[in-house]
């Protein structure tokens, strides 16, 4: 697996290694030993979660202030915008964000530590997007960020506007939000 870094320190884009014939494709979305001898993460993953989500879906940004939660984040089927928010304050990427596209087709995946909102843009017509999380989800202690904060900027791959949850809709501005020391 080769790890690329981004422009948040600790945020990981991750390319496997695929072998592909004329059948079809196989690679390791995870191997314990690989990301502790390679990439030198040693991650505990309590939690697979899957959605499935229509063109134009926006989903996020989301992160929990207690229990926070790694996430390995690939996709299935379809294609995402995946971002990354930094949302701690000791570290020097603090309020920045990195956005990568995901697909069925590139394997690619996005490794995002706690500490960080976490939050994607469907860009197919469907995508099916499976991520492991390194603690459980806990509904009292989640957060959003909203996904349009203007100081964040985040810049969507967007010609029509979002589909957001009424939820995400009610997200909270940079500057109102909770965030981690």
């Amino acid at each position: 697996m080769k790890a690329i870094s981004t422009e948040i320190h600790d945020v990981l884009l991750l390319e496997p290694f695929v072998f592909q014939d004329e059948r079809g494709f196989f690679f390791e979305s995870w191997n314990k030993r690989t990301f502790i001898n390679e990439l030198k993460l040693d991650l505990n993953f309590v939690q697979d979660n899957q959605s499935r989500s229509k063109q134009r879906v926006l989903r996020g940004l989301h992160y929990q202030v207690r229990q926070p939660q790694g996430k390995l984040v690939r996709v299935a089927c379809g294609r995402i915008f995946d971002v990354a928010v930094d949302l701690r304050k000791s570290s020097a990427t603090f309020g920045r964000w990195v956005g990568q596209e995901l697909s069925g087709d590139n394997h690619r995946q996005l490794w995002v530590p706690g500490g960080c909102a976490h939050g994607f843009l469907v860009l197919s017509d469907i995508a099916d997007v499976l991520y492991k999380t390194t603690d459980y989800y806990a509904p009292e202690h989640e957060r959003c960020l909203i996904w349009n904060d203007p100081d964040i900027a985040i810049d969507w791959p967007l010609d029509h506007g979002p589909l957001v949850s009424a939820k995400d809709q009610l997200g909270l501005t940079f500057r109102e939000t909770e965030v981690f020391e």
